[in-house]
């Protein structure tokens, strides 16, 4: 094969379509009800199966398509009804599947394999392949483990590949090296009507060979390893029926039936190889890739037309300018928004990994949990998506350890002994939420008190709505947990889980229901690098404000403004104090001197309201966000940054970031006030 070929994209494409196999093969096995064939679902899975196996396969992965074969032969058994859908047999399955997944994962980063952790498993499905019985001798083969000790049988193979094979990435030396796993091979070459020297095409095959194969397999195992180059070849398969050994009397075969002749030499895969190194993708349905085209197509005539102003303009033509800008500024709204669709991505693809995660718990914890998801084609932005991953998972987990019972705890508190676990998606406005709800017992509010207490985070006589004191839970290290477990424990997750959620702009909201159960909700934005926003004047300076944050605003006069001790400054709103930030403190900005003209922009986060003093509000428009941190450095107060249209630039505020350092100065205060009687 000629070594100009570059096969990064190839293996990319593998792997891509790898992961979606090992998707379907984990869901579908998850699916399966035990003693009963669902032939749909199982076929399905092998169908997945096979792929991955045949893909390895051609690009020479033999270790995972060796492996594969193992389990594909139990799925084969199992879908034509010559063994039962057990659970023993599924949970070895989904083993296989993630132990697959390892050795992509491996080979995808260039590492070396590792057989550590297949070779046990290899060693359960000989096993479990054994167990079948008698009824289907050619069915209880897996790879590596097709020779019987009492019958070798002798397969004569004519294999006269086609010129281009080459040119397709099939490499006869990957077949020959799996039939050598098979058995003893011999492999004799000989050129098939080679052309004149000056003619031949170094990227053409001008060899056949005669393969005599000695080992106890069927026809189809030999078969399926041609396969994928059956239309590029002439083959012919015989074999001498009466040919029998004693595998005993040659103790070398089982050494021998690793290694090919030296005619059928493969290169090796035990180095580790660098598949890949192109950067993450996402696939784009056709309707989105048609739509953005069409609008391109638009905005080209749309600047075909206004270019003529350009080049003969005459204020008579003032009004046909006009419409032209306002149809490019239209064609460009929504070239923006057919842009941003291409990033989105339906939730289901950090859904999926649940099903499995609460089987795996509620099996070691000993509890029954009924899993039930719902909005799972939402669709999210992919950076959003790949940063809710975590929380998530710690989220269900504590939900499955501390919130749901086991059973004989729920059947005396009148319940039904599974527990049920709810994990929603959906738009609500500008942004999308996620909700995490279980029937369990509900937060245990006096031992969240107690345990506050306990770490100095409130004072022992301090009254707490039911709300603060569920908030509680998001402290750094706060944990009520009586046993530290492989599941939860450690008291270092919902402080984490609140901080990436309030780092993507969102903010996480926890109901409970004593003996009811406990429900968290997640509200984050759509995207990460648009924002609808309010424009405002601080002084000289200009900052936005998301519009998703902004509850309204207010009209002050310099006595609205009042100073509450060891509170700071508040806003009476509908009989309620409100806290008050002043923007131009914060950032130390210098401020109007007219106070009369200020105004106050009512904001929320974490379901706490608090005012923002500006002195201007200008007008809204979608802003296209730029990173701070990646340019200069992180600024408290600060998510970013954008370019307007006469070239300044405008900061963004951090609304929740702004109320942690709010809370956090309120915290300090009272703690000052409380030091002295503590002495």
């Amino acid at each position: 094969m000629s070594g100009d070929l570059d096969l990064t994209e190839i293996f990319e494409v593998f792997f891509e379509e790898s992961a979606e196999g090992l998707e379907v093969m984990e869901s579908g096995l998850l699916g399966l009800d035990f003693g009963a064939a669902n032939l749909d679902v199982i076929n399905d899975i092998f169908r997945a199966a096979h792929s991955i196996k045949g893909g390895a396969g051609t690009f020479g992965f033999m270790e995972i398509s060796s492996f594969t074969h193992g389990v594909e032969t139990i799925l084969d058994q199992m879908r034509d009804g010559t063994r039962e859908v057990s659970e023993d047999a599924v949970q070895l399955l989904l083993e296989s599947v993630d132990c697959i997944g390892a050795m992509i994962q491996a080979l995808k980063e260039g590492l070396p394999d590792d057989p550590s952790r297949r070779e046990p498993l290899e060693k359960r499905i000989v096993a479990l392949l054994a167990g079948k019985g008698e009824s289907s001798p050619a069915k209880s083969e897996s790879a590596g483990d097709s020779i019987k000790a009492d019958h070798v049988d002798t397969w004569r193979i004519s294999y006269v590949p086609g010129k281009e094979v080459l040119q397709a990435g099939n490499d006869p030396a990957y077949i020959f090296r799996e039939l050598a796993k098979l058995g003893e091979l011999d492999a004799e070459p000989a050129f098939s009507d080679p052309p004149e020297f000056e003619l031949l095409d170094p990227e053409e095959l001008y060899l056949s060979w005669k393969l005599c194969l000695k080992a106890n397999v069927d026809r189809s195992t030999i078969e399926e390893l041609f396969e994928w180059v059956s239309e590029q070849c002439e083959l012919s398969i015989e074999c001498d029926e009466d040919t029998v050994a004693d595998a005993q009397s040659n103790p070398q075969q089982a050494a021998q039936s690793n290694n090919a002749s030296a005619g059928a030499k493969a290169p090796s895969t035990d180095a580790p190889r660098k598949a890949s190194t192109s950067e993450a993708s996402i696939r784009v349905g056709i309707n989105k890739v048609d739509s953005l085209l069409n609008l391109v197509g638009e905005l080209v005539i749309t600047q075909s037309m206004l270019k003529r102003f350009g080049k003969d303009y005459n204020p008579e033509h003032l009004d046909e300018l006009r419409d032209g800008l306002n149809q490019l500024e239209r064609h460009t709204r929504e070239l923006q928004e057919s842009a941003m669709q291409i990033r989105m991505l339906p939730i289901k693809s950090s859904f999926s990994r649940f099903p499995r995660l609460v089987r795996d718990i509620s099996n070691t914890l000993e509890k029954k949990i009924n899993l039930v998801m719902s909005g799972e084609h939402t669709e999210v932005d992919k950076t959003v998506l790949e940063k809710l991953s975590d929380p998530l998972v710690h989220l269900v987990r504590n939900s499955l350890d501390h919130g749901i019972e086991k059973p004989d705890v729920r059947v005396a508190n009148g319940k039904s002994d599974t527990g049920t676990l709810h994990l929603s998606a959906a738009h609500e406005g500008g942004n999308v939420v996620i909700q995490v709800e279980d029937d369990g017992a509900g937060l245990n509010r006096e031992r969240i008190l107690s345990k506050a207490i306990e770490k100095n985070l409130i004072s022992a006589g301090e009254n707490l709505s039911d709300d603060r004191i569920d908030n509680l839970i998001f402290h750094p290290g706060f944990s009520t947990a009586e046993v530290v477990s492989d599941v939860s424990g450690r008291g270092v997750g919902m402080d984490v889980v609140r901080r990436n959620i309030l780092d993507l702009g969102g903010s996480i909201r926890v109901t409970s229901r004593p003996g009811k159960g406990t429900s968290l909700k997640i509200s984050l934005p759509l995207t990460l690098a648009i924002l609808d926003g309010q424009l405002v004047r601080v002084g000289d300076e200009i900052y936005v404000i998301s519009l998703l944050s902004i509850i309204e605003t207010v009209q002050l006069t310099a006595s609205d403004i009042k100073t509450i001790s060891g509170e700071g400054e508040v806003y009476l709103m509908r009989n309620q104090y409100i806290p008050v930030v002043r923007t131009a403190e914060v950032f130390g900005v210098e401020p109007r001197t007219a106070k009369d003209a200020d105004l106050l922009v009512i904001v929320e986060a974490e379901n706490v309201r608090f005012g923002i003093l500006v002195n201007e509000l200008l007008e809204q428009q979608q802003i296209v966000i730029k990173s701070i941190e990646k340019n200069y450095k992180k600024v408290d107060g600060l998510t970013g940054a954008t370019i307007l249209g006469n070239g300044r630039v405008a900061l963004i505020l951090d609304v929740p970031g702004m109320l942690q350092n709010l809370m956090s100065a309120e915290t300090a205060v009272a703690e000052t006030k409380r030091e002295p009687m503590a002495a």
